[in-house]
């Protein structure tokens, strides 16, 4: 495991919309892999490496890869007269995870904040019983009024704070959803071998807020096939009945078969699951009731794609404290590599 890169890309900023600094880090990276590397409109970061290897008997196979940088997040929508900021969210939270965490708001500077809410001692007993709603939520800066108005406007976006540390044979911290793909994406580009397709690599933005980044990515680069890296839900937790764990943490890469947005192509899933059999890589099969991921974008767009979706099994997803295997991680290099390097072999059209 390259831990310092995986904190690097876990803890660097990159609410939706304003994926600069994660960005630049990713940017680097691809930069030295990759033939040409390019930002697009949206911001996508999209590099390109020709086919390395024997030449195939048909041209080569359009590869596309995707993992997105943004974070679930927060945007300022309201200062009121004690400094006190509200905000809208930029992706899906639990009110529950919010309670007594810290933030960093990006105004004029970066500036250290709380999430305060309503003390315990002056609730009443209705409001003790109900869950937490976001709208109770509040950031504390802990700046007089004037302050504040100086340094912090509505519109500017709000990140959560926190390292990644080790947990017993897991990594804990924040953003793993997507960093974690996107260290799987760049790991297995540093490990691959010759390859005979035409390798798109894409490190996509707004995907929390709607598959954006992505759509517009696989729109111009029309991929033949296209492979996202995503976590997924380990719910292998007490007070969980097995059928629901969706994945088990420490059991291998999670092969999707479908979410909420995509039904994954058959062939794909039948080659990645043959492939991890066949280089015996830790594998696990995904089918996930609720949530999408920039798989269903890429198969949606131009022409339509053939897709698949290696995904990083993560207990507690969007928190602070999100939590992968080292098993799983390493196992999804393992499989995306192999796929890289013998994806031309495949047939992925119905």
């Amino acid at each position: 495991m390259d831990l310092e890169l995986l904190k690097l890309l876990c803890e660097t900023p990159g609410a939706p919309g304003r994926e600069e600094r994660i960005r630049a880090v990713v940017l680097e990276r691809l930069e030295a892999l990759c033939d040409e590397v390019r930002v697009d409109n949206l911001g996508n970061v999209i590099g390109h490496r020709s086919a390395r290897g024997p030449a195939a008997d048909r041209p080569p196979l359009r590869l596309m890869l995707t993992s997105h940088i943004d974070e679930i997040s927060f945007i300022v929508s309201h200062i009121d007269d004690r400094g006190f900021l509200r905000f809208h969210c930029l992706g899906g939270f639990d009110a529950r995870t919010l309670t007594a965490q810290r933030v960093v708001v990006h105004g004029e500077k970066d500036l250290p904040g709380v999430m305060g809410t309503k003390p315990i001692h002056l609730l009443s007993e209705a409001e003790k019983k109900a869950p937490p709603r976001l709208e109770d939520y509040f950031i504390d800066l802990g700046l007089p009024a004037d302050e504040v108005r100086k340094l912090v406007h509505p519109g500017d976006v709000v990140t959560r704070q926190r390292e990644v540390i080790e947990i017993g044979e897991c990594l804990n911290g924040k953003s793993f959803d997507d960093r974690v793909g996107v260290y799987v994406m760049l790991k297995a580009l540093e490990k691959v071998g010759a390859h005979a397709v035409d390798l798109w690599l894409v490190a996509s933005t707004q995907e929390e807020v709607g598959l954006r980044g992505a759509e517009v990515a696989a729109r111009d680069i029309d991929p033949d096939v296209g492979i996202n890296l995503d976590v997924t839900l380990a719910n292998d937790v007490p007070d969980t009945k097995e059928h629901e764990f969706v994945c088990r943490l420490g059991a291998g890469t999670a092969i999707k078969v479908m979410d909420s947005s995509v039904i994954c192509s058959h062939q794909v899933v039948t080659f990645l699951r043959e492939l991890a059999r066949d280089r015996g890589i830790p594998h696990q099969m995904e089918i996930l009731p609720r949530g999408g991921s920039d798989t269903g974008a890429v198969q949606r767009a131009g022409r339509g794609a053939a897709v698949g979706c290696l995904s990083i099994p993560t207990r507690y997803v969007h928190s602070v404290i999100e939590m992968c295997h080292r098993r799983d991680i390493e196992a999804s290099v393992d499989l995306l590599t192999a796929f890289i390097e013998e994806a031309h072999r495949g047939t992925f059209r119905p």
